[in-house]
């Protein structure tokens, strides 16, 4: 029988611990994400203290990785180029040892992409991050496919198909929904919070997906690190949501938020 979740909140002390390291040591985050949310997720990572780098091209990618501090690969938008740009990065950082995060944005949507999520596991990334279809999907589920980028299927629906998919790829597997789940295939996760409005800006659930390769740079425990990003992104979309705000009202908060909670772990000055 599977343990039952375990509820992880802001307020738990492992989560400002993790965060606190990201900002004392400024991990290197190279992304490799999609045209639509770069500059937002850039601007994500460093309001929590990271450092972003958007290195793409194929000639560079797999050098990069294996000298950053975390690498994310987010197949959101997609060309020949940034394919083997993908492939060089997750191959470079898995023979350097260097945390990798997966996110398969609309995987089961397109065959293409699922090929190519498929192909990348061979490179065992750190976490898998993704919606309920997406994780289904990777998981092998019939009709699972979502709606291009939004998920058909809620985080609960796909915990299953996370616990599968993380025992055989051997990794941490992360469903974002109303509560986030994380799970090793063992032990699992639940972080409850956030906002509807997060679900109205472009980019909030692809920059989770960097949030958590931060945390990856920082704490080799990839469930621990998983569910401090989807905390720390939950806790600062409740507070930029505060007073109703409109859509791009919230997207200038939720960076405030973010920055307002990495100083309040900020390490004391020495």
């Amino acid at each position: 029988m599977t343990p039952p979740a375990v509820t992880m909140s802001f307020a738990d002390p492992a989560v400002a611990a993790v965060l606190g390291a990201v900002v004392e040591g400024a991990p290197l985050v190279h992304c490799l994400t999609n045209i639509v949310v770069a500059g937002f997720t850039a601007n994500v990572l460093l309001a929590i203290g990271a450092s972003p780098a958007m290195v793409e091209n194929a000639q560079e990618s797999g050098e990069f990785a294996a000298v950053a501090g975390s690498v994310l690969v987010n197949l959101g938008t997609l060309s020949a180029e940034r394919e083997r740009a993908m492939r060089a990065a997750a191959a470079a950082a898995h023979a350097s040892g260097t945390p990798w995060v997966l996110d398969p944005v609309a995987v089961g949507a397109l065959a293409h992409r699922t090929e190519l999520a498929r192909e990348l596991l061979r490179f065992h990334p750190t976490v898998i991050r993704g919606n309920g279809s997406e994780v289904m999907s990777l998981a092998g589920v019939r009709d699972a496919a979502g709606k291009g980028v939004d998920s058909a299927a809620g985080s609960a629906d796909a915990l299953d198909g996370a616990r599968w998919l993380a025992r055989s790829a051997g990794c941490v597997v992360a469903v974002s929904g109303a509560t986030d789940f994380v799970t090793d295939g063992t032990e699992v996760v639940a972080v409850p919070g956030g906002h509807l409005l997060m679900t109205r800006v472009t980019g909030v659930g692809c920059a989770l997906g960097a949030v958590m390769a931060a945390c990856c740079a920082v704490d080799r425990r990839p469930v621990v690190a998983a569910a401090t990003a989807s905390a720390v992104l939950a806790a600062a979309g409740e507070r930029a949501a505060a007073g109703n705000p409109g859509p791009g009202t919230f997207a200038v908060r939720l960076l405030d938020a973010l920055a307002a909670l990495a100083a309040e772990v900020r390490p004391p000055a020495t």
